[in-house]
């Protein structure tokens, strides 16, 4: 299994949303720095067929890298502050086991002293490069 980046991670644009740069490299890389999630972080994990949760940092990073270890390019779509942190909806596109792959999420963060202490994801699964062909030919989006 192999996968490349296609975009350096420091490269993340700043938004001046708090804790959103920082989880956007952790999406990239997933590496997360200092201080992007709280130890004791709350996350619910929503998948076409399947759902997990982690109870801290140090388990949602495990459920990263077991679940999808390979770096790549996040697109974010919208992001929005909220009164406990912030809404965000974007795209990944990595390259891994001779393919590229695509899924779009939305995420939902609490944060705290600038680290994210909760997360709710909404993931539309990995799509390989047949389903995109797929997609492609049956239906004609008006927007990106």
């Amino acid at each position: 299994m192999t996968a490349t980046a296609t975009r350096d991670a420091a490269q993340v644009p700043d938004t001046g949303i708090p804790g959103l740069a920082g989880f956007v490299e952790f999406l990239e890389t997933g590496v997360a720095r200092e201080g992007v999630f709280a130890d004791d972080l709350f996350a619910d994990l929503s998948f076409p067929h399947w759902r997990l949760q982690a109870t801290s940092a140090a388990e949602l990073v495990a459920i990263r890298g077991e679940r999808h270890p390979w770096p790549g390019r996040v697109r974010v779509e919208r992001a929005a502050p909220t009164p406990s942190g912030f809404v965000v909806a974007l795209e990944e596109r990595w390259h891994a086991e001779g393919q590229d792959w695509y899924c779009r999420e939305g995420f939902w963060a609490d944060v705290q002293d600038g680290m994210i202490t909760g997360l709710r994801v909404m993931c539309t699964g990995d799509w390989d490069e047949a389903l995109q062909r797929a997609h492609a030919e049956a239906v004609t989006l008006t927007r990106p």
